[in-house]
């Protein structure tokens, strides 16, 4: 088999064969296979695409190019959730001990941020003492008895999903919908669950800004992991403005806490209780999804869910005193007011912009080697559709320093305002199985 009749058959629009894949896959991890070789066939998927069965091929031997995370030690029906990124996501924070409560175990891996916003690891970290650099042995206990843990990725996951990014990251194939289905599901399906419940985002924060490709990605991923005999479910969200009120590390490590305490933020309320609802139904706690939302939104209002959380800090490291008392967690010295400049309605919060707002204060890496700063981040004050004054405070940066200036001018530019109260946005946009 050579390489060259591969990226031929692909560049005049031929299915390519398991076999095929396979040798691909193998070559360029091994690296028998050179980058310019790698490089015109991802080119070449890029323009032509894959077929349903050619994307869950190459999902499948990146899969088998490294570790494959055994689970099978941890009693019960594993179910994971993964979301494709946002600005003020802290949805794990609100959804793993949720699910926990009821009695399902979330066995999670995860990483560190590059770009807007920490990953969870790195909003983790914001409580004193959290330890993420579990054993395999410990991972699997804390599961069996607490029924969720949070561990870093390991380093040898997917590893030919690795070299493969960031080869498309300077060749122009980043935007492929096999190409990111099969990145994403091949780390998912290496993490070892046996169910997967994908948060796909859409719009201006998100990597999808149209419904159409949002879809598009979630239908190809939902096949992937149903193809490979992972029961998978997509839900497609709305990301044309940040999750929640809070943006940064400690402050949406707040924010979840408010949430696992009852307090009703719309937005994050809704999201954590549709994604464990459609987790629970797939682990066969609850008969349908109706059924399970209303059992679960129990949780967060009687205290269950907190006290899974809380369980889950103590149980791997972190200080529960920071847990009890948020005010003990990192925070920023200066607070700076982002006033409107407009008297109506705010018609938009650009959520990208306010993240790579929160970016310049520190609370996301620009590059690998960046450090991120647990107390900094922005607040906001006023959301789509509210009514402002000129003058209203619309958001609060939280800052290491007096003058914020470029994170102000972003701040200032994401949000839009009209004269008349804008219509109501979907937030669900779509359930797909």
């Amino acid at each position: 088999m050579r390489m060259v009749d591969i990226i031929i058959d692909k560049r005049n629009g031929k299915e390519l064969s398991k076999q095929e894949i396979d040798f691909f896959i193998e070559g360029y991890t091994k690296g028998t296979i050179p980058d310019y070789q790698a490089s015109a066939l991802l080119m070449a998927i890029y323009f032509n695409g894959m077929t349903q069965k050619e994307t869950a091929w190459l999902t499948q031997a990146m899969v088998d190019s490294g570790e494959q995370i055994d689970l099978s030690a941890i009693s019960g029906h594993k179910v994971d959730k993964h979301s494709t990124g946002g600005v003020g996501d802290k949805i794990t924070f609100i959804t793993g001990p949720l699910v926990a409560s009821v009695g399902v175990p979330v066995a999670k891996m995860s990483g560190r941020g590059l770009g807007h916003t920490g990953g969870t690891i790195d909003k983790l970290d914001s409580i004193q003492g959290f330890n993420s650099s579990l054993t395999k042995n410990v991972f699997t206990d804390n599961v069996n008895k607490f029924k969720l843990a949070v561990a870093g990725q390991t380093g040898n996951l997917a590893p030919a999903d690795k070299k493969l990014y960031a080869l498309r990251d300077v060749t122009g194939t980043i935007d492929s919908i096999p190409l990111i289905a099969g990145s994403i599901m091949s780390k998912k399906l290496a993490s070892g669950a046996d169910s997967i419940v994908l948060d796909v985002k859409t719009g201006s924060g998100a990597f999808m800004k149209t419904i159409e490709k949002s879809e598009a990605l979630a239908r190809s991923m939902v096949d992937i992991g149903n193809a490979l005999g992972r029961q998978t479910i997509a839900v497609i969200s709305d990301m044309n403005q940040p999750l929640g009120y809070e943006i940064g590390n400690a402050n949406e490590i707040k924010e979840a806490i408010a949430v696992l305490n009852g307090k009703h933020i719309p937005d994050l309320r809704r999201l954590a209780l549709e994604l464990a609802a459609h987790m629970t139904v797939l682990a066969e706690v609850y008969p349908t999804y109706e059924n399970a939302y209303l059992e679960l939104e129990k949780n967060l209002d009687n205290g269950k869910a907190f006290h899974a959380f809380r369980t889950f800090v103590e149980a791997q490291g972190g200080n529960t005193d920071r847990i009890d008392d948020v005010t003990q967690l990192p925070s920023a010295p200066h607070h700076i007011e982002v006033k409107a400049e407009e008297t109506g309605y705010v018609s938009d919060v650009d959520a990208e912009l306010i993240g790579v707002a929160a970016m310049y204060l520190g609370a996301g890496r620009a590059t690998k080697e960046d450090e991120i700063s647990h107390g900094v981040g922005i607040t906001l004050q006023k959301k789509y559709g509210d009514k402002v004054d000129r003058g209203d405070v619309v958001a609060i940066l939280h800052s290491n320093t007096d003058k914020a200036t470029d994170s102000l001018e972003k701040v200032k530019a994401a949000y839009r305002y009209s004269t008349s109260k804008p219509d109501k946005r979907a937030f669900i946009h779509k359930v797909m199985k």
